[in-house]
């Protein structure tokens, strides 16, 4: 007789509601059927639930998940399956996906887990990732996207990224040669600097900035102590900075590249911190919900003391914030916040 095991409790730290799976264990495979939504509640229990089902059945061999009934997921379901894929692994089971319906599908192959999860084909998905990239194609496929927050389908919000950004482009032509000059005279280094970024849901893209650090300082990065508790990494006094570079950190010049980022649309004007694939290898489940919008250039952190924040939960309870706030008006003013900041005694590093 197969064991049951889907009456277990969330973890009271990361929220006080609670999601209830069907869930068996038959012999060396464990089935957990998902529920109709997918979001920070049910990742939340269903972390807890697997967790669960090794520690009472430690020859599991198996787990497998039914998105039979699965409607909409967003960050925190992608995060989620990303912690209970680690765990799967640590535990040498394997996980495996089946009835992955369309709209899930498009969340998973947007941020690439496709290539990772090992997913059951199943004729009724009705998506087909690389096929047919025709403009109608691709419209039918953005509205299967999970809508996780109104900002991320805002037209107006779209529009004044389209906007902003060509006008911050034409700023940094400007500026580029005396940039370029400066930098390339200080260590004859390259001018930009470009690193992979997580978006909304976790997608990664590669950001660009003007370089402010010396040439090695991905490879010195353990030679600095972090400032913030957390995943998250600072430190206002990094000894890796450039003399040029703390200019340009200090005048938010360094972050002109990445409107480009914007105006391709991996990016908005107004947004979340965009973290690194290494900090969110270390999120907890509810901390995803800061990818449930599109990072931004500015955001509630950079007006609100990005210096004097000293905890990842800080940066987490501004991201939330934000979202909560959002509206094309509150952006306007964290746009001119931000700019009133970079005139400030408090202006600083992003």
């Amino acid at each position: 007789m197969p064991s049951r095991y889907h009456d277990f409790s969330p973890i009271a730290n990361e929220t006080t509601s609670e999601a209830h799976f069907e869930a068996t264990v038959l012999e060396s495979m464990g089935t957990i059927k998902l529920t109709k939504s997918f979001t920070v509640v049910e990742a939340v229990s269903f972390k807890r639930i697997c967790q669960q089902a090794f520690a009472r059945h430690p020859g599991l061999k198996e787990i497998v998940l039914d998105f039979a009934e699965t409607t909409f997921i967003d960050s925190s379901g992608i995060g989620a399956l990303v912690i209970g894929h680690k765990l799967c692994q640590s535990k040498n089971a394997k996980l495996r996906l089946i009835n992955v319906p369309a709209q899930v599908m498009m969340a998973l192959s947007l941020t690439e887990l496709d290539k990772i999860f090992h997913i059951e084909p199943t004729p009724a998905v009705g998506f087909v990732p690389d096929v047919d990239p025709t403009p109608a194609s691709l419209k039918t496929a953005l509205k299967k996207l999970p809508e996780t927050h109104p900002s991320v389908r805002s037209k107006a919000k779209r529009a004044m990224d389209i906007i902003g950004a060509l006008v911050g482009l034409g700023l940094t032509a400007i500026l580029f040669v005396v940039v370029a000059i400066a930098i390339k005279r200080e260590d004859g280094g390259p001018i930009f600097f470009a690193q992979t970024r997580c978006s909304w849901m976790g997608k990664r893209f590669r950001i660009w900035k003007f370089r402010s650090m010396v040439i090695d300082a991905e490879a010195r990065k353990r030679e600095v102590a972090n400032k913030i508790q957390g995943p998250l990494f600072k430190n206002d006094q990094d000894p890796r900075i450039t003399k040029i570079g703390r200019f340009l950190r200090r005048t938010s010049l360094d972050e002109f590249p990445q409107f480009w980022n914007v105006l391709k649309g991996d990016m908005s004007l107004v947004g979340t911190r965009p973290p690194t694939p290494d900090e969110i290898e270390q999120y907890e489940v509810s901390q995803w919900q800061r990818l449930n919008v599109k990072p931004g250039m500015t955001g509630e952190w950079q007006v609100n003391g990005r210096s004097t924040v000293t905890t990842f939960e800080e940066v987490i309870q501004l991201d939330l914030q934000y979202q909560r706030k959002w509206s094309l008006l509150y952006d306007v003013q964290l746009i001119i916040r931000t700019v009133l900041v970079l005139f400030s005694k408090k202006s600083g590093a992003m």
